[in-house]
């Protein structure tokens, strides 16, 4: 069977999005399509579309809404690579401005004049975000000159929100009531911040760990065990899985958060201390993130305003609703308002690359056919 599909680049992940009209309503078939169209059983997904990194082996189900005041719901899968699983416990903001522009482009959404506005909610996690997509002149535009952290490449420019990111997953801000904790993974004492806005994060502190928060991805990928580690301990003290379950990667998100240091991007530019507030290297799945997860910003957007995390102690701009995040691939500037808080905002970039017809297996028929 085919099934037609849209690949969109959004900020630096590219995501394939399907219309809901072509897919099937039950989870469980939709991922047989997913796992089979990607190749996600294959470690470098080459009998398939996925891109076998964990920023290009994304999807997302997009559809009409019928809530009040929602422009779009879609529903977000992370495309296992090797597993030949998906994991559905998660957001992506970057897929998130993806289907903003998708929207536009495809007519889901009526045009307006300079800047389209675009309402979506994440079937996921409950999560709205509210996106304001470049069409000057009520015209949509294929090519843009809006750059990112992390590619060269200009896209056009969408203007993405999080309303109200706190607790989506956990129920608040601080799930275990505290600003930090310790948590020990196996003879490490790790001070650590978990914090639920945009998606469940644990955050260490990068110094107390004999880290600096600036590792390059090479030197970050020797860190990947002990904090994978870290996120299976913090999963179970966040109330995200119960103690003695099989562990997962995709939730919480995890990494190390340090002081501002002068480095060099993965694009080769020179980045001063007093350039930039924080310092994050996150994890995406089981790799080092290129740059670093918008949901994951979010989080450490909110905490940079929560008085007593490892984030306001290591930021120079703690308690202010600016904060510039460095990661491998620069700086991101974030911008939180309200108390909780209760909008936080990032400038992205978007564009259409392709749209095809995905030749996969049906999946009413049994797995091994």
């Amino acid at each position: 069977m085919h099934v037609p599909a849209t690949l969109v680049r959004g900020g630096t992940s590219k995501c394939w999005l399907f219309p809901q009209v072509h897919m099937p309503a039950d989870r469980d078939r939709i991922e047989r399509i997913l796992v089979d169209a990607y190749g996600a059983a294959d470690p470098v997904q080459l009998d398939g579309i996925g891109g076998a990194t964990p920023t290009t082996s994304k999807a997302a189900v997009v559809g009409a809404s019928a809530h009040d005041g929602v422009d779009i719901d879609y529903l977000f899968a992370q495309v296992g690579i090797g597993t030949g699983t998906v994991e559905w416990g998660s957001n992506c903001g970057n897929c998130a401005t993806a289907i903003a522009l998708y929207a536009v482009a495809e007519g889901l959404v009526p045009l307006r004049h300079d800047r389209t506005p675009v309402v979506m909610r994440n079937t996921n996690t409950g999560a709205v975000l509210e996106a304001e997509v470049d069409t000057p002149g009520g015209r949509v535009q294929e090519f843009g000159d809006r750059t990112v952290p992390g590619t060269l490449a200009g896209g056009v420019p969408v203007g993405l929100a999080f309303r109200h990111p706190s607790g989506a997953a956990t129920g608040r801000l601080l799930p275990t009531g505290r600003p930090a904790d310790v948590l020990q993974v196996g003879e490490r004492s790790l001070a650590v911040s978990m914090v639920d806005a945009g998606a469940p994060v644990v955050l260490v502190d990068a110094l107390r760990a004999d880290r600096t928060g600036a590792e390059t991805l090479e030197q970050m990928r020797t860190e990947v065990p002990w904090l994978r580690a870290a996120r299976h301990a913090s999963a179970v003290r966040m109330g995200l899985a119960e103690p003695g379950a099989a562990p997962g990667d995709a939730v919480p998100k995890v990494g190390l958060v340090g002081p501002p240091a002068a480095y060099t991007t993965t694009l080769g530019e020179h980045v001063a201390a007093h350039e930039y507030d924080v310092s994050v290297r996150m994890l995406s799945m089981n790799s080092p993130h290129p740059a670093i997860g918008l949901t994951s910003a979010v989080a450490v957007a909110a905490a940079n305003l929560t008085e007593g995390t490892v984030v306001a102690e290591a930021s120079t701009a703690a308690g202010r609703g600016v904060l510039r995040i460095g990661t491998p691939a620069g700086v991101l500037a974030v911008e939180a308002s309200g108390s909780g808080p209760d909008r936080v905002t990032v400038a992205r970039a978007a564009r259409v690359l392709c749209q095809a017809r995905i030749l996969v297996r049906d999946p009413a028929l049994p797995a091994a056919a």
